[in-house]
């Protein structure tokens, strides 16, 4: 390791991971994998980068919330689920679904838990009052009486999804806003919605005045701009996640057309600045979050449109929403459930602590996870949740701090996550959405046409750290020709063609040629060399979260290994074959180290017929070792002719 310049990164002593948790009103689709087998595969890795009983990667099914209320209400409507079904009884047949079809793609999560169900449950309840309780003594919640939308036909209060609309954020592209955030994660006072219309009745709801809690988080800019040029500088940061949440520590800024600019002029708006732009809309900026508020009620009132720019408004903490976890009474407002984002966004501790628990940890084991120097935390999410991970979630960390404010915490502080944001995955040149017009094919369609490893190696394949990538699945393209290749199976042949003729080849050469025993013979230096490199590249990029990189590294390794036998092996003699023989398992236990964390049962199947010891095999503690190091015996085990290490799926062998 010497001869390369570039120093190793440093990974922490212990990890966590999480995958974005699924709301319980639904099966898993397509883009749900695209979250959880980049966050497995990373899990896979750090496990055996820094040992398996250090890493703890936890999920769950995001069981509260209108979400699921919704949910349930529409599937009973549409006789989906029978009528004596209960509310609980729907969101935990769904969570045994999401838990069994993760298992399918061989996603190992330590603990893929529910927020409504035990283990996690009662966990998740004292994790929520340890949270208000603690904002609430830092001085950083307050009440405010904010508007809630009311169907005065039925007679009710709605939850956010009851209410649909269009987003007021200028540039917004989705397709629903509801009560308070759209469909791509902006948040939004309930006053701006546009068009707002009730799903009970398709009548124009109004706004009721309802007190809740709300976190401080416009107060908490200075904060975050430090925290977001701090994680600037590292290498793992996309440019797209600093772009994003820099939008969000914007000043205030209202959007208004340029023709009703004189108008704009004659009313009194609190201090302002305007701001010339290119395009149709003047921008309007204020120095204050208040001062937007009081200028949108004296537009509104006037009859004047506008849209509202991206900025930090008070984060709301609770609702009244009856499926939710029970807020605890606090400064004579009581009777509220938390509002199913914050509790969300600690679901991950809760099922830290339930997983740790069930295995005989103490109470406190958790801190060393989540409040720890020595530790990490990385959140692999989708780019629409980077406004509630990000600002929301982060700025609540710092304030769950004794005493004054520190960034970065001191150990003993919940320390701010790695977030590992991924772009959106477009389903056959269209973004597919459970709420959108265009909907996502569910998870398990895929295992009709595909094996697990196969999806696994062309998810992870793509770009979608820097790029939205196309998903173009041949089985669901009506425009897909017959004669044309399956773009999913492009990565896959690397294990299904190239690694499984080498391995074939290798157990075969070693059969014939040597009784099934490898021989003793001294490893090329240039050989260790080129395993050295691969193992620091690959290293490199999977701490960088490249993941499409790491994938080319051991693509280009393992071709290699397929070059250099069929170069060499003709006119070999017994002395050159015996060389080549442990120069090539050389390179294949550096290619099954690699590739371990991206087709786990596939390499863990090699190492079983290679004879490794897989303790071993699939740690870096002996990455840079010679085969020997992992290979407590010879011999090696016998296949059969045509013996398949990686198998394609039945509906490809035609």
């Amino acid at each position: 390791m010497e001869n390369f310049v570039k120093p190793r990164p440093t990974f922490p002593k212990r990890a966590v991971v999480t995958g974005g948790m699924p709301y319980g009103n639904k099966h898993l689709h397509f883009g749900h994998l695209a979250v959880m087998l980049r966050a497995d595969t990373i899990a896979r890795f750090l496990r055996d980068r820094i040992g398996n009983e250090n890493v703890i990667f936890v999920s769950g099914t995001d069981c509260y919330g209108s979400t699921a209320t919704e949910g349930y209400r529409k599937a009973k409507l549409s006789g989906q689920i029978p009528e004596n079904v209960s509310l609980q009884d729907f969101i935990y047949s769904n969570h045994i679904h999401q838990k069994e079809t993760f298992e399918m793609f061989e996603i190992k999560h330590n603990l893929f838990g529910a927020s409504a169900f035990e283990p996690m449950k009662s966990e998740h309840i004292k994790m929520s009052e340890s949270f208000i309780k603690t904002l609430y003594k830092n001085n950083m919640i307050s009440k405010h009486s904010s508007f809630q939308f009311f169907d005065s036909k039925i007679g009710v209060l709605l939850n956010g999804r009851q209410v649909i609309g269009r987003c007021p954020i200028e540039g917004c592209q989705s397709e629903k806003g509801y009560a308070d955030e759209c469909d791509l994660g902006h948040q939004y006072l309930p006053m701006d919605l546009i068009d707002p219309v009730s799903a009970l009745s398709g009548t124009k709801p109004e706004l009721k005045k309802v007190e809740n809690w709300y976190f401080d988080l416009d107060k908490c800019v200075d904060e975050m701009k430090t925290w977001i040029e701090d994680v600037e500088k590292r290498s793992d940061s996309p440019v797209f996640m600093i772009r994003e949440i820099k939008e969000f520590l914007k000043k205030p800024e209202i959007y208004v057309k340029k023709e009703y600019m004189d108008l704009l002029k004659t009313l009194k708006l609190p201090n302002y600045e305007i701001v010339e732009k290119n395009g149709p809309s003047s921008t309007i900026v204020f120095d204050k979050l208040s001062d937007r508020e009081k200028a949108c009620e004296i537009l509104s009132s006037n009859g004047l449109h506008y849209r509202t720019g991206k900025t930090l408004v008070p984060f709301r903490l609770t609702g009244n929403d009856p499926w939710g976890v029970a807020c605890p009474e606090i400064d004579g407002l009581k009777d509220q459930t938390f509002y199913v984002w914050p509790e969300s966004l600690w679901a991950p501790i809760s099922l830290t602590k339930a997983y740790l628990k069930s295995i005989g940890k103490s109470d406190d084991e958790w801190e060393k996870y989540w409040k720890s120097k020595d530790a990490e935390v990385y959140q692999i999410i989708g780019e629409d949740n980077l406004s509630f991970y990000g600002p929301a979630q982060q700025a609540m960390w710092l304030h769950m701090q004794n005493g004054k404010v520190k960034y970065p915490a001191k150990d003993g502080d919940f320390r701010n996550t790695r977030l590992v944001p991924i772009k959106h995955l477009l389903f056959l040149n269209k973004k597919a959405s459970s709420s959108g017009s265009i909907k996502p094919p569910m998870a398990r369609e895929f295992l009709n046409y595909y094996t697990p490893e196969q999806l696994r190696m062309h998810f992870l394949g793509m770009n979608l750290s820097n790029n939205n990538v196309n998903f173009m699945p041949k089985p669901f393209n009506p425009e897909a020709k017959a004669e044309e290749v399956d773009p999913v199976l492009k990565e896959g042949n690397l294990l299904t063609n190239v690694y499984n003729r080498i391995l074939r080849t290798f157990f075969y050469s070693t059969q014939n040629n040597f009784n099934g025993v490898v021989p003793d013979a001294e490893i090329s230096q240039e050989i260790l060399d080129k395993c050295e490199k691969a193992c620091l590249d690959y290293e490199r990029f999977m701490y960088d979260k490249k993941l499409h990189q790491v994938v080319n590294v051991v693509d280009v390794f393992v071709r290699d290994i397929n070059k250099m036998w069929v170069k060499e092996v003709n006119g070999c003699d017994e002395a050159k074959l015996k060389i080549l023989t442990v120069n090539t398992l050389q390179l294949i236990k550096t290619a099954n180290l690699l590739l371990h964390p991206m087709a786990p049962s596939g390499t863990e199947n090699v190492a079983e017929y290679l004879g490794f010891d897989k303790t071993k095999a699939f740690s870096w503690a002996y990455a840079f070792d010679d085969y020997k190091a992992i290979k407590p015996k010879a011999e090696i085990k016998f296949i059969e002719e045509k013996f398949d290490f990686f198998k394609k799926h039945p509906s490809q062998l035609v």
